[in-house]
């Protein structure tokens, strides 16, 4: 029996009506206007949109951030797609904390936009404590923020509803808090030879509000509850698979090629986030187990040494000086890890470590994605995205709507 190709299992998905010519319409019209760092950005983007359409059969909601190192990469583009196409936008860029809390506190919720985050996040901001607390607790379904109200003579207090999908904006990188509760595209400055069509809402505003009637009638046959926990590729689970889980249950649903393409990006996204600059504790946690190797124990002096000579490491230079073994136990201590007096021969011994004692905080602080996982999962979606997407018949009137492969 010959493979089913992914072409042929979205053309089965559209026949089955379940969101697949949605989905492929804005992905395709999101790839006309902006330049991704890679595909599975772009999935993630176009997916995240439909969840903002969807987020009250869910417990969690990610942000989405879009972010860049210069100005100009495409992120304030991004911001403004995104709210032609989510569920009841607003856009802010310096808005007061009461306008935020009302709009998303209102019947009908909304979807925030905020551009020139590093403005709330960066180390010059001081004044935007509430709004950094509604950013880092409004991705959980029943979060609120308390506020004293005065009725007369009379002060109540009430609870306003924190829960609503957020999309931000900004140069830098974001702090540890909200970039874990965060969807992460990191835009480019685009090269000379990337192409992508100028965007003006004169012009195309009409096709993406015709793509969103389509998107709040998709909505409408969403199911209206979600009961089972979705498969969950190897290596992402906790925050990570809450972060995950909306945007793979819709590509579930939907069927044909995008469940593969959201666990695609799933696993590619927080592969990424492993590469990002850990805390120096689990910096050292990382480089001991480089130190052992295959060692079952290891004297002090041995894993300092082994330590020091790592190159780009900053242990032969730590606040000025070398590790050495008391600041060696002291951080280890912190991870429940201590040394031990180890036997070196019949009669003589010396402080080291044992491979064991280090296993539980490996395993926590600094854990190994297996490898196949996410082998398998990038293989079998590799090279599909463009062509395979852009190859669907589209049903009588979305002709318009995938115009142009999602790479141009």
């Amino acid at each position: 029996m010959s493979e089913i190709s992914n072409a042929q299992l979205d053309a089965i998905a559209l026949e089955q009506d379940r969101g697949a010519g949605v989905l492929s319409a804005i992905y395709n019209v999101l790839g006309r206007f902006l330049a991704y760092p890679d595909t599975h950005a772009h999935v993630a983007h176009a997916v995240w949109i439909l969840h903002t359409w969807t987020i009250d059969r869910f417990d969690k909601t990610p942000r989405l951030a879009f972010v860049s190192p210069e100005p100009g990469s495409g992120k304030s583009r991004a911001l403004e797609l995104t709210g032609k196409l989510s569920r009841n936008a607003i856009s802010t860029v310096n808005c007061s904390t009461a306008y935020l809390f009302r709009n998303i506190g209102a019947d009908e919720g909304c979807t925030v936009l905020y551009d020139e985050i590093d403005t709330i996040f960066g180390p010059k901001a001081k004044e935007h404590e509430e709004i950094r607390g509604l950013l880092n607790a409004g991705h959980c379904r029943g979060a609120t923020v308390g506020r004293c109200v005065v009725h007369g003579k009379a002060v109540m207090t009430e609870d306003i509803p924190a829960f609503a999908p957020v999309a931000l904006g900004g140069i830098g990188d974001l702090p540890d808090t909200i970039r874990s509760r965060s969807i992460i595209v990191r835009m480019r400055k685009r090269k000379a030879d990337e192409k992508i069509e100028p965007y003006r809402d004169r012009t195309h505003g009409r096709l993406l509000a015709e793509l969103r009637g389509r998107i709040e009638i998709w909505a409408k046959s969403f199911p209206l509850a979600i009961e089972d926990w979705p498969e969950m590729p190897d290596g992402i689970a906790d925050r990570n698979a809450d972060v995950w889980e909306p945007l793979i249950v819709i590509g579930d649903y939907i069927g044909g090629g995008w469940a593969k393409r959201v666990r695609a990006a799933a696993i590619a996204h927080v592969s990424a986030s492993h590469d990002q600059v850990p805390s120096i504790g689990a910096e050292l946690l990382k480089d001991c187990r480089t130190a052992f190797v295959d060692a079952l124990e290891l004297p002090t002096s041995s894993l300092v040494a082994a330590l020091i000579s790592m190159p780009e490491a900053p242990w032969g230079h730590l606040n000025g000086k070398e590790l050495d073994d008391r600041a060696l136990a002291r951080c280890l201590k912190d991870y429940g890890i201590r040394s031990r007096v180890l036997r070196t021969g019949p009669e003589t011994t010396l402080r080291g470590y044992r491979r064991a004692d280090f296993k539980d905080a490996w395993a926590r602080y600094c854990p190994l994605i297996p490898e196949n996982s996410v082998t398998s999962v990038t293989s079998e979606t590799e090279g599909m995205f463009v062509s395979d997407v852009s190859d669907v018949t589209a049903p009588a009137g979305m002709r318009q709507d995938i115009k142009g492969s999602a790479g141009s």
